[in-house]
C-alpha cells in the first residue's frame, strides 16, 4: 500500500511538472507574441531603436528602475515574513523573499494566476510552517494586496483624473471594469477571512462536485480533513485579523510593493530623458494600467497591460519613443522580475532538496 501511494505521488509530481512546463512555455510564447505585437505598432520601428534607447539611457535612473522592480519582490517577502513571525513562526528575510518569488513566478506562468499562492504555500510548508498558517498568511496578504490597489485607484482618480481622461474610450472602460472587480474581490476576501461558515460551505460544496466527477476518490474522508483544516485556518486568521499592528504593517508593505513596481515606468521615463515635470503623469498612467490589467486574468492581462501602457504613454511621450518606453518598462517590471523570481525559486528548491539529503 505504501509503495502504491509512493508511486501515485511520484506520478502526480511528474504530471504537475509537465503542466508547469507547458504553462511556462505557453507564457513564453505569449510574451514573445506580445513583444512582437507592441513593436509592430510602428511600421518603421526596429529593435535597433530599442538598443539605441538603452545605450543612451541614464544609468542612475535605470538603476532606480531595477531597484524598484526588486522592491516588488522584497516588500511582499517582508509582508509574508511579518505575518509568519506574528504567528510565532520565525522566518528569515531570504525565506520571506523566496515565498514571495514563488507567488510572483507561478502567478505569471499559470492561468488566472492560479499557481502563485499554492506554490508559495508549498514553499512555506517546506520551511516548517503548517498549512493552516500558510493559508491564513497568504489570504491576509492577498486581501491587503487588493486593498492597496484600491487605495492607489482612489488616489489616482482623485489626483490624476486628467490622466485617466487622456486614455482612449476602450482603455477607460477596461480601467473602470478592473477597479470594480478589485472591489468585488476585496469584499470576497474579507468575507472568506471573517466567515468560517461561508468558507466551509464553498469548499465542501466544491469537494462534493469533485467527488461526483470522480476527481476525488474519497470525498467523505477528504471533507472531514478539510473541516479540520478550515477550523485551524480560522483560528490562525483570527489571531492575524485581531492584531491591528500587523494589519497596518501588512497593508503598508503591500502598498509599498505596488508603488515600487508602478515607479518602474517613471524611472525609465526619466532615464530616457523625459521631463521631470511629467514624471507624475507617467506614474499615474502606470497606476491606471495596474488597475485596468486586473479586468482580465493572466495570460490575457499581459496583453491588456501592454495596450494600456501604449495608449497612456502616447499623451506624454514623443511618438518615436513610445514603443521603446513601453518595451523597456515591461521588460524590467514584468519579464525580468518573473525571470529573477524563477531563479530564486530554483535556488530555494535546490537548497531544500540538498538539506533533505544531508
Amino acid at each position: 500500500m505504501d509503495q502504491n501511494n509512493k508511486q501515485d505521488m511520484n506520478g502526480k509530481a511528474v504530471r504537475d511538472r509537465r503542466k508547469r512546463l507547458l504553462w511556462g512555455l505557453l507564457s513564453a510564447v505569449i510574451a514573445a507574441l506580445t513583444i512582437w505585437a507592441v513593436a509592430s505598432q510602428r511600421k518603421n520601428y526596429s529593435f535597433r531603436a530599442l538598443l539605441d534607447c538603452l545605450a543612451g539611457a541614464n544609468h542612475f535612473w535605470m538603476a532606480c528602475a531595477v531597484a524598484s522592480m526588486l522592491g516588488f519582490i522584497i516588500f511582499e517577502g517582508l509582508a509574508l515574513r511579518t505575518a509568519c513571525r506574528t504567528l510565532q513562526y520565525p522566518t528569515s528575510f531570504w525565506a520571506g523573499c523566496s515565498y514571495a518569488a514563488g507567488d510572483i513566478y507561478f502567478s505569471a506562468i499559470t492561468p488566472s494566476a492560479s499557481g502563485g499562492q499554492p506554490a508559495s504555500a508549498l514553499l512555506m510548508m517546506h520551511g516548517g510552517i503548517p498549512g493552516s498558517v500558510a493559508a491564513a498568511v497568504l489570504m491576509l496578504t492577498l486581501c491587503m494586496y487588493t486593498l492597496s490597489i484600491l487605495v492607489i485607484g482612489v488616489l489616482s482618480f482623485a489626483l490624476a483624473l486628467p490622466v485617466f481622461l487622456s486614455f482612449g474610450t476602450a482603455a477607460r472602460v477596461l480601467i473602470v471594469v478592473g477597479f470594480g472587480l478589485q472591489i468585488a474581490l476585496f469584499t470576497a476576501f474579507v468575507l472568506l477571512i471573517r466567515s468560517k461558515a461561508l468558507m466551509k460551505n464553498i469548499l465542501l460544496g466544491l469537494v462534493r462536485i469533485l467527488g461526483r466527477l470522480r476527481l476525488i476518490r474519497n470525498p467523505e474522508k477528504f471533507s472531514a480533513r478539510l473541516e479540520r483544516t478550515i477550523a485551524a485556518y480560522h483560528s490562525r486568521a483570527g489571531l492575524l485579523t485581531g492584531h491591528r499592528g500587523l494589519l497596518l504593517r501588512s497593508f503598508l508593505f503591500n502598498l509599498l510593493q505596488r508603488l515600487s513596481i508602478i515607479a518602474v515606468s517613471m524611472f525609465v521615463f526619466l532615464a530616457l530623458g523625459g521631463r521631470p515635470s511629467a514624471a507624475g503623469n507617467i506614474f499615474a498612467v502606470q497606476s491606471f494600467t495596474v488597475i485596468g490589467s486586473n479586468c482580465m486574468p493572466i495570460p490575457g492581462a499581459m496583453g491588456i497591460s501592454d495596450y494600456l501602457l501604449l495608449d497612456g504613454f502616447e499623451a506624454y511621450i514623443s511618438p518615436d519613443l513610445v514603443v521603446s518606453m513601453e518595451l523597456i518598462t515591461r521588460s524590467v517590471s514584468f519579464y525580468c522580475c518573473v525571470l529573477l523570481c524563477g531563479i530564486v525559486v530554483l535556488i530555494a528548491s535546490h537548497t531544500k532538496r540538498k538539506g533533505d539529503q544531508t
